[in-house]
């Protein structure tokens, strides 16, 4: 192993160490001073911001809500070695803010994502039709460069879905993935030890291959979620569960063809939506906000460590592999984790 690996391990393992050290430091702080800490930080009695978009009539208010990267539960607080980027449990909170605020008339979701967990997605999309139901608020779909697969899955629900003609959607259908470097193992020397109470314990291990039964019973299960996906599709698009069948095989299209497949109702970007939501239930005049959340100190510092070793791509590899260890999962997720 040459110098530069040798530093690269190094600078990982002690922002690991930094990293702990901070965000356990941050917590207490927290914990003790968390009432002050959100004044400080232009925290509402909410816990987020909202930052006014359109002024205009706060009794009759749009909230634009942003499902911007993958759809996935990581935990509240950001990663030292990543941008902080989706926060399923803040999302969650805010849907539920929405359903609460009778000031909020209407909706606009911002998509612009490639997918990701079934549970999540599942998640989000059963709160967006609970809120339908209770509250009978309109919501407009906005589709950015990404929304594909569990991007769609979320969107599907919605009053009206608008796309760009060069939007990357479709993509519907499930995935399961995970390494397999047995070989590799292999020929270096390493021999991988497994004692297991029953002969399926170790599915999908990366060390061996996959037997055909393994493989059945993992089949099985993404073909429940499939199914669960096409009854999605169909419910809120209005579609037979044929027709859906026809595009739901896993091919990527743009926002031309989504239309044309009935997949999106029209073309527009974010104020296009917006207007058309106004337009189309009185609601001309109204305030249009998104929420905002709060920067920590964690965060703050997870930007200036980004920004020191941003450019050293082995180190954030490096530090990926100790940060994290995820299981393989059912994903609706178009292109790779």
């Amino acid at each position: 192993m040459n110098t530069k690996r040798w530093i690269a391990i190094v600078a990982a393992v002690a922002l690991l160490g930094i990293s702990i050290v901070i965000n356990s430091a941050f917590a207490l702080f927290q914990n003790s001073f968390g009432t002050g800490v959100d004044e400080l930080m232009g925290a509402t009695e909410t816990g987020f911001s909202e930052n006014v978009i359109e002024a205009g009539d706060f009794n009759k208010r749009i909230a634009v809500m942003n499902v911007d990267g993958v759809i996935q539960d990581t935990g509240e607080a950001a990663s030292l070695f990543g941008a902080a980027g989706y926060n399923h449990q803040a999302f969650m909170e805010q849907l539920e803010l929405v359903g609460e605020d009778d000031s909020v008339k209407a909706v606009v979701l911002k998509v612009n994502s490639p997918g990701g967990g079934v549970v999540e997605s599942a998640e989000i999309y059963d709160k967006i039709k609970e809120i339908q139901k209770n509250t009978e608020k309109p919501i407009y779909v906005s589709m950015g460069a990404t929304a594909a697969s569990g991007g769609y899955y979320i969107s599907a629900p919605a009053d009206k879905i608008f796309v760009s003609p060069e939007t990357l959607t479709g993509s519907l259908g499930v995935i399961m993935q995970s390494v397999n470097y047995g070989e590799l193992a292999e020929r270096y020397g390493v021999d991988f030890v497994t004692i297991k109470s029953g002969p399926y314990k170790d599915i999908m291990s990366p060390t061996r291959d996959m037997t055909p039964e393994e493989e059945a019973i993992l089949q099985e299960m993404l073909n429940d979620s499939y199914e669960s996906f096409v009854d999605v599709i169909a419910e809120g698009r209005d579609m037979t569960e044929e027709q859906v069948k026809q595009v739901a095989d896993g091919r990527i299209m743009n926002g031309r063809q989504a239309v044309e497949a009935d997949l999106a109702d029209d073309f527009g970007y974010d104020e296009d939506v917006i207007a058309a939501l106004q337009k189309d239930f009185d609601l001309a005049g109204a305030e249009v906000f998104e929420y905002g959340a709060n920067q920590g100190l964690g965060s703050l510092f997870s930007m200036k460590v980004n920004s020191l070793f941003g450019a050293d791509m082995e180190s954030q590899m490096i530090a990926k592999l100790l940060t994290e260890h995820s299981a393989p999962r059912m994903m609706y997720l178009y292109g790779e984790k």
